[in-house]
């Protein structure tokens, strides 16, 4: 029996992509404000770290088994990770890799941010949720990372990105 995807192209496959993208993080962002609305921003900030805690390792580990990665696939396994995550098509993004233990990851563009600002919100404090996704997805491709966030609302150090995580691997 044929698909519906197997009658697409592959720039309309790659289309239907950040399309299933948008949809996935407009539904993060609706479930968000609607706990935000209801309960405050405070508890939406703790439901979202709950789910994060859950969502990220699950993705991660879908990941590494698409990617054939294997167990702690270390710098070069995280960047290949990081690249290829959900909203990896929707925002701009920057990988570097400093040295054979360590990556940086710059957000330049943030679909989230961006959309709370043109609603009128404040930015979302995102450095609690971040440090356990980013965490939580470094350590499920290598349990050996650590992760900083270096730059990440509320703490903006370099206002030419949104926010800028550093993943170290341990001497």
């Amino acid at each position: 029996m044929e698909n519906n995807l197997d009658c697409l192209s592959r720039d309309r496959l790659l289309e239907l992509c950040k399309v299933y993208a948008k949809n996935w993080l407009a539904h993060d962002g609706s479930w968000f404000l609607s706990i935000e609305e209801k309960c405050g921003l405070a508890a939406a900030i703790e439901m979202d770290i709950a789910a994060w805690r859950k969502f990220t390792v699950i993705e991660a580990k879908r990941l590494i088994a698409f990617l054939g990665l294997g167990k702690n696939a270390g710098v070069e396994g995280l960047k290949k990770a990081l690249s290829l995550r959900l909203y990896a098509t929707l925002n701009e993004d920057e990988i570097v890799i400093e040295d054979e233990r360590t990556l940086l990851y710059r957000l330049k563009t943030c679909r989230v941010q961006e959309t709370r600002r043109r609603k009128g919100l404040g930015d979302f404090p995102c450095k609690p949720v971040g440090l356990v996704e980013y965490g939580l997805f470094a350590k499920t491709i290598d349990e050996r990372f650590e992760t900083e966030g270096l730059s990440c609302p509320p703490d903006i150090s370099d206002p030419a990105c949104f926010c800028l995580w550093k993943f170290r691997l341990p001497e």
